[in-house]
């Protein structure tokens, strides 16, 4: 098989405030316009399973975890930071989407599946160690990746992130663990607003200024991430996939079209082909234009089909 997704209809049941972003109708979209393309024929839909303490515990201090399920027990709804929303039912959410992001790596290791993507929220690359943000409350793409080394004892694992915003989360898991290549672009002076590395070999920011429409923002993948990319080897290649750098989408000022994201999709999958057997785990971040975000989703997943 070529090409799942997994998923969690608990994922839905994270219900934030009136006017913020991060609804569950970004599922729907996404899911929605896979149905009416009608892929969902040969492409799995699988339940994942949430994530366990273990799991989350690689990547998050106990403390922390521990908060988590402290806050879903007592009830109520509580605010993390000014942009991250928590009630009792985003645990059950934040750890199916967590848990999807292990079940993906599972099933590419096993070779049971060539490509995977985890169509799950709450995000996750903003995420740190001891703390949530950004709508973020585990950081699911970093549970998976620690799950490939701990579990497969994998040496090289790739992480592209091109959320309109930088993964913070991500780049603070990963500062001082060599087997994994994080490469970001995103918007910059932008939110998170906070210091990132550069000049670290395993490390590849690339900020872009507001308004990079696709030449520019192609170029700066071609220059950065590709070469560091092809050196690197990866034999897991994982993405953070954030559609908010769309022009349509009014949580950054990119420029970006699906034009874009299909291309990187295939850059991305030639990486894959050559260095990770085919080896692809993405996840979705971003994407808060729900008129549009199904179609820069499967923009970027069509290159998997082909």
């Amino acid at each position: 098989m070529v090409f799942g997704i997994l998923w969690h209809k608990d994922c839905e049941r994270h219900q934030v405030p009136t006017q913020h972003p991060e609804t569950p109708a970004r599922i729907t979209a996404i899911r929605d316009q896979l149905v009416a393309q009608g892929l969902d024929q040969f492409m799995p839909f699988t339940e994942a399973s949430p994530a366990t303490t273990e799991q989350l515990e690689r990547v998050h201090s106990a403390a922390y975890v521990k908060r988590m399920f402290s806050l879903a027990e007592s009830g109520g709804e509580h605010w993390l930071d000014p942009d991250t929303f928590f009630m009792p039912e985003t645990l059950t959410a934040a750890l199916c989407a967590a848990g999807a992001c292990v079940e993906a790596v599972d099933l590419v290791m096993k070779s049971k599946v060539r490509h995977q993507f985890c169509l799950v929220r709450p995000p996750g690359h903003h995420a740190e160690r001891d703390c949530a943000g950004g709508f973020c409350i585990f950081n699911n793409i970093a549970v998976g990746a620690a799950h490939a080394l701990a579990t497969y004892g994998l040496e090289r694992v790739a992480i592209a992130d091109f959320d309109a915003h930088h993964g913070n989360g991500t780049e603070s898991i990963f500062r001082d663990e060599p087997r994994i290549l994080f490469c970001s672009t995103f918007q910059h002076p932008f939110y998170p607003d906070r210091p990132f590395v550069s000049g670290n070999d395993h490390i590849v920011n690339v900020p872009l200024p507001a308004y990079t429409a696709s030449r520019p923002f192609r170029e700066a993948v071609t220059e950065h991430w590709l070469p560091a990319l092809e050196a690197f080897r990866p034999q897991l290649v994982m993405v953070s996939a954030g559609f908010d750098g769309h022009t349509s989408d009014n949580m950054s000022q990119l420029m970006l079209t699906n034009d874009d994201f299909a291309w990187l999709s295939g850059q991305l999958t030639k990486i894959a082909e050559n260095h990770a057997g085919n080896r692809l785990v993405a996840v979705l971040e971003g994407g808060y234009n729900c008129d549009t975000l199904g179609g820069s989703a499967l923009a970027f997943l069509q290159e998997y089909w082909k």
